[in-house]
């Protein structure tokens, strides 16, 4: 019999916004924002994902509903578990028989070994039997569908939540890499700022991350638009409404992309001349949910003169690969991948 019809190994993108699990021979099965509202008398969980997240910045005062990772990393171990071990149960519909999952996770480039236990732990206190890490430009790369075996070179550039991560990949590795703790949620504290200051309305998480997807660009754009934003107007205290336009978001977001670009022509600077032709020809590939902001791609075609599209599904490329790693996770290495020392030893 195909044991493979049992295999109940899980593929995880831990991202700061949102959670995607991926369920070998299934596809993705849980695609939930990254929030956990819990009761802090009791400790008891109410609620993680979609219905937490609509808690935010709304919950009396022995509820608190919040995000357990920043910058990429783990901040709150204790929620972290909770919330894995609620999305490890809605992704295997476990039952008394059925083994616990194997894991692959995947995690920023930049990470240390003591961020990487970290992962490892609560994975295995949410219920899993063994944990794979894999980088996430590695598993964006392979969810975008590159083909990374070969020795051609390929730039992947992923915008996440909380951090941005740039990779040069070939023969199935990360020839060179960088990741930027720059990216959506940065965006959104940007904006949340800004509107605080110029203003005078102080706006929660969720409305600025809906400003940024409504009126977002890092790029000139020639038609100009606008969105009415509720708010508490930071003298009065009282409920006040403003009219926000696309052109004053773009000098806001302008600086943090700018960032990423320069990051990514820093990654190029280290890249062997070899790689740089390669890329050149194969091009720029974006991916992580920020990516979608308007005119990253050009932007970044702008500042390093090479072609450069966004990703089918950006949001789900990292949890794809991670899913298309189970295929090889017979032949992978369990616990942490330690790619600091890696970089330095190949240094």
């Amino acid at each position: 019999m195909d044991l493979q019809l049992f295999s109940n190994d899980l593929g995880v993108d831990l991202g700061n916004s949102n959670v995607l699990i991926y369920a070998d021979g299934k596809g993705l099965v849980v695609r939930e924002p990254c929030v956990v509202a819990v009761d802090k008398n009791t400790g008891n969980i109410l609620q993680v994902g979609a219905a937490a997240r609509n808690m935010l910045g709304r919950t009396p005062g022995n509820v608190v509903a919040m995000k357990p990772l920043r910058d990429g990393i783990i901040s709150d171990h204790e929620m972290t578990v909770k919330l894995l071990s609620a999305l490890f149960r809605n992704a295997t519909k476990a039952s008394v028989f059925t083994p616990k999952p194997r894991v692959v996770i995947s995690v920023p480039s930049g990470v240390t070994e003591v961020e990487e236990r970290s992962v490892i732990n609560a994975a295995i206190e949410a219920g899993a039997r063994r944990v794979f890490l894999i980088e996430e430009p590695l598993a964006a790369a392979l969810g975008a569908g590159l083909d990374i075996k070969g020795a051609k070179g390929h730039l992947v550039v992923d915008i996440g939540g909380g951090t941005t991560d740039i990779a040069v990949l070939s023969m199935n590795g990360v020839a060179v890499s960088a990741s930027l703790k720059v990216a959506g949620d940065a965006f959104d504290e940007a904006i949340a700022r800004y509107v605080r200051r110029e203003h005078g309305v102080v706006i929660g998480q969720v409305t600025a991350e809906t400003i940024k997807i409504q009126l977002g660009q890092v790029y000139p754009r020639s038609d100009e638009r606008s969105m009415n934003v509720k708010g508490r107007d930071a003298k009065t205290g009282m409920p006040r409404t403003v009219t926000l336009v696309a052109s004053e978001i773009y000098d806001v977001l302008r600086r943090p992309a700018r960032q990423i670009a320069d990051e990514v022509l820093a990654v190029l600077e280290q890249t062997s001349p070899e790689l740089v032709s390669d890329i050149s020809e194969t091009g720029i590939t974006l991916t992580g949910g920020c990516s979608q902001i308007w005119g990253m791609p050009e932007l970044l075609m702008e500042r390093t003169g090479i072609n450069c599209i966004v990703a089918d599904d950006p949001d789900s490329c990292v949890a794809y690969g991670c899913g298309k790693s189970l295929a090889w996770i017979n032949h992978m290495q369990e616990g942490p991948i330690n790619i600091a020392r890696k970089r330095m030893m190949r240094g």
